[in-house]
């Protein structure tokens, strides 16, 4: 979750409460050209489909945590989270939700003891700090109800294009930013799967918007390409199961070549839109 310039109405339509990352409001918007509209109605689609593996995840995660059951809820707090990491920059458009499910507890007064404290992260300061589900079922209901808000909002969202080609950027920024510290999962030690959906949900737009910019941008895209590898790479000699390690097990050296990568690769992608003639 990071903060953005502006906020709407949660009472408006998606169509006029949403604010642009460069600060203009949605009104002032650039029409997609004809050859962006392929690529934005298919990434509208991969939108709904993780949000529909969302709010099926946020069911079974949240039920566990009002059960009581800890080690099942602790297991799915991760995988939870991947398909909302795969789609920020749309999430991050309805801030009140955004900051509802994914805000930190520096956000607030009394930090974890807050109650104000909301979202995916009071619920793993619960699950690892303390090792309790004690006052968590308010929690997790608000949890599912915000998930499943957000499903509704953006289900009748006309996706601004310039949002959706620079939100590869924006998610490479947010990992450099905030999560290569380790800050964001900082209870769970669960960031490499945070990671790993910023990097599918960048890499979607890369791959939908690449056959518009393949001649043109060849250089570009193979450099794109080369820093994507190298990310994977580094993440594969961390997989554990399904998932991955302990963030805290990763090396100083793996760390740098994975803030290495995510850099040059912020750097390059926020260039994108202007590449698609969207600046």
């Amino acid at each position: 979750m990071r903060p953005l310039p502006c906020q709407g109405d949660p009472d408006e339509t998606p169509a006029t409460d949403l604010c642009l990352r460069a600060g203009r409001p949605l009104a002032h918007a650039q029409e997609p050209s004809l050859d962006l509209v392929g690529p934005i109605a298919e990434y509208k689609l991969y939108v709904a489909e993780n949000l529909d593996q969302l709010v099926e995840d946020t069911t079974a995660f949240t039920t566990a945590v009002k059960a009581g059951d800890i080690e099942t809820a602790k297991a799915l707090f991760a995988p939870t989270r991947l398909s909302y990491e795969r789609i920020e920059p749309i999430a991050e458009l309805f801030s009140d939700l955004d900051v509802s499910i994914d805000s930190r507890a520096d956000d607030y007064e009394l930090a974890e003891k807050d109650p104000k404290f909301p979202g995916f992260h009071r619920i793993e300061y619960g699950l690892w700090d303390q090792n309790s589900t004690e006052g968590l079922a308010p929690v997790a209901d608000k949890l599912l109800a915000d998930v499943t808000e957000l499903q509704g909002r953006i289900e009748g969202l006309t996706f601004p294009p310039e949002v959706v080609v620079g939100g590869a950027a924006v998610l490479m920024e947010e990992v450099a930013a905030t999560k290569i510290s380790g800050e964001e999962d900082r209870y769970s030690h669960t960031d490499l799967w945070d990671f790993r959906g910023n990097f599918d949900g960048a890499y979607k737009i890369v791959e939908l918007t690449r056959p518009l910019i393949a001649e043109s941008e060849a250089e570009f895209l193979a450099k794109v390409d080369e820093n994507f590898k190298t990310i994977d790479v580094t993440l594969d000699k961390y997989k554990e199961g399904e998932g991955y390690v302990s963030y805290d097990k990763l090396t100083e050296e793996d760390r740098l070549v994975l803030a290495t990568g995510v850099n040059t690769l912020a750097e390059d992608l926020s260039t994108l839109r202007g590449k698609l003639g969207l600046d």
